[in-house]
């Protein structure tokens, strides 16, 4: 990733499905301190970072993208420099029943992940922010199933 190897990165929704195999091949291939930040929701499995979780590296916070409040004292505790950004609310049916925490968690919580970024990252080099989602935030494939890549 081009950082410091002992690092820290903070995975959003790292308590996922992907995301907890994010945080453990973290742990197991790199040197870097990693920060779960999982609100726990349907889609969250604590169990799924159970022989992770008391690893020296690594540093559990039960808690949601939408507050501001815990993104400032997670980025002026932890200092991380990459953000791996998974926390989605997911599962298409639940979007058509409930769009408004899809909004909330996928627009407005990415808005404030990013916003804390911004602040804590101002003027600095080398950071790195990497939004992993599903196609309730992207859309779908298409019909050449390419991936779009954002540069920011």
């Amino acid at each position: 990733m081009g950082m410091h190897p002992d690092s820290t990165i903070l995975v959003t929704g790292g308590a996922g499905f992907i995301g907890s195999q994010l945080v453990i091949d973290l742990l197991d291939c790199t040197q870097h301190r990693v920060i779960t930040l999982d609100r726990l929701s349907y889609a969250g499995n604590l169990s799924s970072l159970a022989t992770h979780r008391p690893h020296p590296r690594h540093h559990f916070i039960q808690g949601d993208i939408n507050d501001a409040v815990l993104l400032r004292e997670i980025f002026s505790t932890h200092r991380p420099l990459a953000v791996m950004h998974l926390a989605a609310e997911s599962h298409v049916d639940r979007s058509i029943d409930g769009p408004a925490e899809f909004i909330q968690t996928n627009v407005v919580g990415t808005f404030h992940l990013l916003e804390a970024c911004r602040d804590h990252w101002q003027g600095r080099e080398g950071v790195k922010f990497h939004h992993v989602s599903t196609d309730e935030v992207y859309g779908s494939l298409g019909e050449t199933g390419q991936i779009g890549r954002a540069h920011v």
